[in-house]
């Protein structure tokens, strides 16, 4: 089927609540929306079209949903995924799996329509090749960077992509420690600007050839920046 306005991969294997969901979601009719009530069927569906966001069932019957999001990922799937727990799950931080952000059920259908809009904007504001950080694409939504002439793809955490979409922004110029620490975490007082240093030793020791030499996350007087 062609692809025309926003298409959403919806895989649950609750009927009615694919209904609900399908028929708020239908309500804008630039969206449309493609159901599964199987791991093996929204694999079908996501090779067959590109999808802008995917909500997901964490417990579906033939595959955990964690698990599905794996392989969705590496199927090469970039868009936002919101992953529908259930109550009592819990699993790893679902950033764990390649999900964007999880939600319980049983949960409000108007608090998920507004996380999937955010999603939606989000990704929209996202040059759809990526954001090019040294020889990475880096794909906010995913939380991923994709390195160049290569099939490797780098995880990152919630706060890592924070980090680097915020210095990316800053187009090669000096953030300052207490700046960029609370552009991230916001103003808390319970958050120094260790927790900052630690966060940018662990992103170090994913992106750059040698940690204690860093190329591309770089250390300024004061700050950090990317180099360009």
């Amino acid at each position: 089927m062609q692809k025309t306005g926003t298409l959403i991969l919806l895989a649950d294997d609750d009927a009615a609540l694919r209904q609900t969901l399908t028929e708020q979601l239908r309500l804008d009719p630039e969206t449309e929306v493609r159901e599964a009530d199987s791991a093996a069927a929204a694999l079908a569906a996501a090779r067959a079209e590109r999808f802008d966001a995917v909500l997901l069932d964490s417990g579906l019957p033939d595959l955990d949903g964690r698990a599905l999001c794996r392989a969705l990922r590496a199927e090469g799937l970039d868009c936002p995924v919101i992953l529908m727990t259930a109550p009592a799950d819990t699993g790893d931080d679902p950033a764990d799996c390649g999900a964007t952000e999880s939600i319980a059920k049983p949960f409000r259908l108007g608090v998920l329509l507004a996380r999937l809009r955010a999603l939606l904007r989000r990704a929209a504001e996202t040059d759809a090749a990526g954001l090019p950080i040294g020889p990475y694409r880096f794909l906010p939504t995913a939380k991923m960077l994709l390195e160049d002439g290569r099939q490797r793809r780098i995880r990152l955490t919630e706060k890592e992509c924070q980090i680097l979409a915020y210095l990316h922004r800053a187009d090669g110029r000096t953030i300052d420690r207490d700046t960029l620490l609370g552009e991230v975490w916001g103003y808390n007082e319970g958050v120094t600007t260790h927790t900052l240093e630690t966060h940018v030793y662990r992103l170090r020791r994913k992106i750059e050839r040698d940690p204690a030499r860093a190329e591309i996350l770089v250390t300024e007087p004061g700050g950090y920046r990317l180099v360009p």
